[in-house]
């Protein structure tokens, strides 16, 4: 009798954001625009939106690679891309972090949240994490995105194109957008 093939290593893209909070949208509205290409199988694209705790839970189905798309504020200009490998052996939070606001969970948070779930569940968490972040101009109350961030979004989809199609989960994130600009390759 022969052992059935092991199942390809699954990816989940989350796009994560507050689309009231203008800049903040980046990850939700990236999210959409990938959904709509043809991505490789293995590959699913959810709108996680300010639902931290749904994406801790969705997280315990099993994926290999996560690749967070989000808003990210490091100093850089606005419209900024950053790819940033996490580092997945963190665990827990840092002592007094606050209870869980499930409207405001960074994603440190959710891969903390994920992390106790997979003890009491004996899941296992992504082996790889990766953050697709853009530098934000504003993250004021609104709708809608600046004009460098919304700019940023084709090639923020570009990028995790290439990371999905050309990258192994265990290869190195790119250091530059298609297009040549430069981002940021950290880990984090």
């Amino acid at each position: 009798m022969s052992r059935p093939a092991p199942a390809a290593p699954r990816t989940l893209v989350a796009g994560i954001g507050n689309i009231f909070l203008t800049d903040d949208g980046f990850g939700v509205e990236t999210a959409r625009r990938l959904a709509e290409r043809d991505l490789p199988g293995h590959v699913e694209v959810v709108d996680i939106g300010v639902r931290g705790v749904h994406l801790a839970y969705q997280l315990l189905d099993g994926y290999d690679t996560l690749v967070l798309v989000d808003a990210t504020a490091r100093g850089e200009a606005p419209g900024t891309l950053y790819v940033i490998e996490h580092d997945v052996g963190g665990g827990s939070p840092p002592p007094g972090t606050p209870a869980l606001d499930g409207h405001r969970m960074t994603p440190d948070a959710v891969l903390a949240l994920l992390g106790t779930l997979c003890a009491g569940t004996g899941g296992e968490p992504p082996r790889r994490v990766l953050v697709v972040g853009c530098e934000p101009a504003t993250v004021e109350e609104g709708i809608g995105l600046s004009p460098p961030v919304s700019d940023a979004v084709p090639q923020a989809v570009r990028l995790i194109e290439e990371l999905l199609w050309n990258r192994g989960p265990g290869e190195s994130a790119p250091r530059a957008t298609a297009d040549g600009i430069s981002t940021r390759g950290e880990t984090g």
